[in-house]
């Protein structure tokens, strides 16, 4: 798989199948930081993504030069833990996408309160240089408008800060589910939080005891079984494993934005079967200020059904992998849809017709762009390039499409 550049996806005839998910990148990265920082923390089905691996092997191997590729999580993550444990200089870098993935509202942050960063290249941007930091201050101020993965990056090495740390959050809020996350393993491991409206107080804290955490299937992963649910025929149903239904994901609330198209999810112990249901809309319309990472799914949904679709709070998509909103754009206006993006939203109107066969889509390094746009093969033959991409967050979804009967060659 690895080798293809383009793989092509013939239109299935689909079967219900129980697949196991991977467990989810956002809880298994913020679980491996706290480990590493706490002894006593013991995970189980930690995510086997290229995000969470880069992780695992920056903590592990302890270089003086750390390379991250795409992940943007563990380049933020890494940026705080790193000046809180580190005795000499480290190299922090990524990417070409990730020296254009801007990171100076972190860095501004952590020499608020003491940390010795400069930047190696282009100012505001990886790659940085991590010198060996000793906290003076205990308050800082965060701008909230770009990226929830700051303040996580930052509550997370608060407990192990002499004294703690106060955090103001100033500006519009954006993916506070992620923020929320952090907060309550936090607070599972034992740390004390003050948390009021833009501000939190996290206390030091020395020693844990011990605790295991069996990590949950990823949400985001399973978005796009919702997808091929609500394209299917009425009736149609599969199993996913294993969700809670008091998830700390913030993208759970895919279930609930999934019963206007037609996906009854139902809830078995560790499981969730979806079933497609009748649907009577025609027009769909949301604000994803809280769940961005949800756009391209959802506007291949709108696409597969032809639906109209209005997406907004998406300002944050400009700064991801790629430019998600004009990737959407280019790969939409394919399928003779006539796509308007403004820096935070996304439209299109319906077309009924719209789903030619053998279009081919260009996914711009980004792991989401494959796997959304590939839910459409329940539709119509599509050809999805550079499909290695998708083991970014899921390794094994090309062979979890062939379980349910997408066939690809």
């Amino acid at each position: 798989m690895k080798s293809l550049t383009k793989l092509y996806l013939n239109k299935a005839e689909l079967r219900h199948a129980n697949i196991i998910l991977p467990g989810s990148k956002s809880e298994s990265n913020r679980l491996i930081i706290l480990s590493s920082l706490f002894e006593n923390i013991y995970l189980e089905n930690i995510s086997n993504s290229d995000d969470t691996n880069y992780l695992l092997n920056a903590i592990n191997t302890k270089s003086k030069v750390i390379n991250v590729g795409h992940a943007g999580t563990a380049m933020r993550f890494l940026t705080s833990y790193l000046c809180l444990i580190s005795q000499v200089d480290i190299k922090l870098t990524g990417s070409k996408r990730m020296h254009n993935r801007p990171i100076e509202i972190l860095v501004d942050s952590l020499r608020q309160i003491g940390a010795s960063i400069d930047y190696i290249d282009k100012e505001g941007y990886p790659p940085l240089l991590i010198k060996p930091s000793k906290f003076t201050r205990n308050k800082l101020q965060i701008d909230t408008s770009k990226s929830s993965q700051y303040i996580s990056s930052l509550l997370l090495i608060a407990p192990k800060i002499k004294g703690g740390l106060e955090i103001e959050l100033v500006g519009r809020e954006t993916s506070t589910p992620y923020i929320d996350m952090t907060v309550s393993l936090l607070n599972k491991i034992g740390v004390k939080i003050i948390s009021k409206k833009n501000y939190f107080k996290v206390f030091e804290l020395e020693n844990i005891n011990p605790i295991k955490f069996s990590i949950e299937s990823d949400w985001s992963s399973a978005s796009y079984f919702y997808s091929i649910v609500a394209m299917a025929e009425i009736g149609y149903n599969l199993t996913l494993s294993k969700f809670n239904i008091s998830s700390l994901q913030g993208d759970s609330k895919i279930a609930d934005i999934y019963k206007v198209f037609g996906v009854k999810t139902i809830y078995i112990g560790e499981k969730i079967k979806l079933e497609k249901v009748k649907s009577n809309i025609d027009a769909f319309s949301y604000d994803l200020t809280s769940n961005p990472d949800l756009a391209q799914t959802i506007s291949v949904t709108c696409l597969g059904l032809g639906y109209s679709c209005h997406l907004t709070g998406l300002h944050t998509l400009k700064i991801k992998e790629t430019d998600r909103l004009i990737a959407l754009r280019n790969e939409l206006s394919k399928f003779d849809l006539k796509v308007t993006i403004n820096d935070d939203s996304i439209s299109f109107a319906a077309n009924k017709n719209s789903l030619k066969p053998n279009v081919m889509i260009e996914t711009y390094d980004d792991h989401r762009m494959a796997m959304s746009f590939a839910c459409l093969a329940i539709k119509t033959n599509i050809i999805i390039c550079n499909p290695s991409v998708v083991t970014k967050s899921y390794n094994s979804f090309w062979l979890d499409l062939e379980e349910i009967g997408i066939i690809f060659q």
